[in-house]
């Protein structure tokens, strides 16, 4: 059973920065694109950033130029370099990954756990 977690959360001022981990672990075949989420306080979770496997990277407009997604295949890992943080980054930080062909959490409505929490302060 495939499990992942969040971690590099916490509190830091506006124009700071933070990186994010998520490991992929138990029986893995077969990971391919991964990817970051998230949730502010009243709103929708939106997709911040996706890599591919083999590296492409795609961005959400509100983050391009200030946030970078890499990943270690070997380590079944995503990262997430966040700086210029502003207040409007605050949110709880999701990742999720395509397995074969299906999503880890393939709906964004569902409860996705915990996550990582981020908060700016301005």
């Amino acid at each position: 059973q495939v499990q992942l977690v969040e971690s590099g959360g916490g509190l830091v001022q506006a124009g700071g920065s933070l990186r994010l981990s998520c490991a992929a672990s138990g029986t893995i075949v077969g990971i391919n694109t991964m990817a970051w989420y998230r949730q502010g306080p009243g709103k929708q979770r939106e997709l911040v950033a996706i890599i591919t496997r083999g590296g492409n990277a795609n961005y959400a407009d509100s983050v391009k130029g200030r946030f970078t997604i890499s990943r270690d295949n070997a380590k079944n890992t995503v990262y997430l370099q966040m700086n210029s943080l502003k207040s409007e980054d605050t949110a709880v930080y999701y990742c999720n990954t395509l397995i074969g062909s299906r999503w880890y959490r393939p709906n964004t409505n569902d409860d996705w756990g915990q996550g990582t929490q981020v908060t700016v302060s301005s």
